[in-house]
């Protein structure tokens, strides 16, 4: 298994159990700082849980997660709120406020986390939704006047709007075409690594994606009932001996 010297992530023996249902078993591996790491696994094998435990939505039943050094179980609620200004999280379907135009999405976790003034929240959502791909012309159009893959970059942009250190993305392709999920991809890498805006960030992608998982990833983790079966470098991982890793590649 992985480990890193200074790890954003580190999940150590976390179990969740719901009822008679272990979902998480055992779990414990590190993702490395200001790196690409795509979660893959069959349905239900725990992967949404997992994202919730890592944003502190849910405690564990046992053991303990720590992001950027600071266990989440020592935080109280205020404190917790106050520690995912360091998360962006982009939804599997964008979950972009419907009565908010692309703009107004943008805009909102600016004047909900900090105190801009609103001449300078408009600024920073001008540049936030440039970056991502969006015209001018679109600013102040509903999410039901957009497009899936415009909806996402829209998503995106909100997600980074506070310059988090750690970005989740869960099925961020779902219901794409080929060309819209490229574009995502790409999108994911270059927010990523850019280094023109001095960003770089921890990206941790919940994926059944399997092209693109091996395109953009730099560490791929296969989860399978609740625990970590084989979890590499992406060239490492394409040639894994695990023979449910294997069947998963060949789909």
């Amino acid at each position: 298994m992985l480990t890193f010297d200074d790890p954003a992530i580190s999940v150590k023996n976390v179990t969740k159990i719901f009822g008679e249902q272990k979902v998480l078993d055992g779990l414990s591996f590190d993702i490395e700082k200001n790196s690409i790491t795509t979660i893959l696994g069959f349905s239900g094998a725990g992967k949404s849980t997992l994202i919730k435990h890592i944003l502190g939505i849910m405690s564990p039943t046992s053991g303990s997660v720590e992001v950027l050094g600071t266990d989440l179980k020592s935080l109280d609620q205020m404190e917790l709120r106050e520690f995912r200004r360091n998360y962006g999280m982009l939804f599997q379907y964008a979950a972009l406020f419907d009565s908010f135009t692309a703009r107004e999405n943008v805009a909102f976790p600016l004047r909900e986390f900090t105190p801009l003034k609103e001449a300078e929240i408009m600024s920073t959502v001008k540049d936030l939704l440039l970056s991502v791909g969006i015209k001018e012309e679109s600013f102040d159009r509903l999410p039901s006047e957009l497009s899936g893959g415009m909806r996402k970059r829209v998503g995106l942009a909100r997600a980074l709007a506070l310059s988090p250190k750690i970005m989740l993305y869960d099925e961020p392709t779902t219901g794409l075409d080929p060309i819209t999920t490229k574009m995502v991809n790409n999108l994911i890498v270059e927010t990523s690594k850019d280094k023109r805006n001095d960003r770089e960030m921890t990206s941790v992608i919940i994926s059944h994606d399997i092209k693109a998982t091996l395109e953009i990833s730099d560490y791929v983790a296969f989860l399978d009932r609740g625990k970590i079966i084989e979890y590499l470098p992406v060239e490492e991982f394409k040639k894994s001996d695990k023979e449910v890793v294997q069947e998963f590649l060949r789909l």
